[in-house]
């Protein structure tokens, strides 16, 4: 292969002897590489096959800004994942698990936890993929010398049912979509801004709000257990956490579903983010 053209001193642009477009990375791969340059094999760490240029430009986005030894870790953990499970996974994996993974690293930097209210049913419901978080939490130990909580094997569990997820029956895939478009919406509104649509913001808002959807639909909304976080997150978020309620008020109305103070604190956060981008 050759650089077609290069993004950083790690990732470059090329194409496949197909013809079809690929992203290339490994550590120094494209360090005062140009356009025509031969790719050198030994330096090649993963190559991502590029579908459509939405995703190209998420992954260019994503891989430009998280630390090499970040992405590193997430492909060891969805390597494990494909021979471990029996069931394909969707390459969407690549972008959920690694943004999720480098931004728990930066929240246990920061010495700020999520307790996952899920875990139970995680643990009872997608044991296979609880498993492999376990393991997950093994391989980011080994290579970054961090240890991340069970919480995080949950969670690492969860980003591999969605790539596997499939789809549900018709009024619950309809029932769904509609809330996500509506909630889409209540954010714009209240926030009066605008998504890019084309951004990894905005595909890791629409991760979340998919999970969401599913919850409130299956009656699995997460348990209220952490009111020192509640009490802050109120405070600091202010305007985000007004949203949330207007979400709420939402959910009720149409779903007659009342929404715990904790769910409503995990979209007031995912909310923050996505304004803030």
């Amino acid at each position: 292969m050759v650089v077609d053209k290069v993004i950083n001193n790690n990732l470059v642009r090329s194409h496949n002897e197909d013809g079809i477009e690929v992203l290339v990375i490994g550590c120094g791969l494209g360090f005062k590489k140009k356009s025509g340059d031969v790719i050198e094999t030994s330096l090649i760490e993963k190559i991502y096959m590029i579908q459509d240029k939405k995703t190209s430009n998420q992954l260019i986005e994503l891989l430009s800004s998280i630390p090499n030894e970040h992405i590193q870790t997430a492909n060891a953990i969805v390597s494990y994942a494909k021979e471990a499970l029996d069931c394909k996974i969707n390459d969407s994996i690549y972008i959920s698990l690694t943004d999720h993974l480098s931004y728990a690293i930066q929240r246990y930097e920061e010495g700020i936890h999520f307790k996952n209210a899920l875990l139970w049913e995680i643990k009872k419901y997608y044991n296979k993929e609880y498993k492999v978080g376990l393991e997950a939490l093994n391989i980011i130990e080994a290579r970054l010398k961090i240890r991340l909580t069970e919480d995080e094997a949950g969670y690492i569990a969860l980003h591999l049912v969605g790539a596997s997820l499939k789809v549900g029956n018709v009024v619950e895939s309809t029932d769904m979509l509609g809330m996500i478009q509506n909630i889409l919406q209540i954010v714009k509104y209240q926030l009066n801004i605008e998504f890019d649509e084309e951004s990894i913001h905005y595909e890791r808002f629409l991760t979340h709000l998919k999970f969401f959807a599913q919850r409130v639909i299956n009656n699995k909304e997460l348990e209220d257990d952490n009111e020192a976080l509640i009490k802050t997150i109120k405070k600091e978020y202010e305007r985000e956490y007004k949203c949330a309620t207007k979400i709420r008020a939402y959910i009720k109305l149409n779903y007659a579903k009342v929404l715990t103070d904790t769910e409503l604190i995990y979209l007031t956060v995912h909310i923050k983010r996505i304004a803030m981008n």
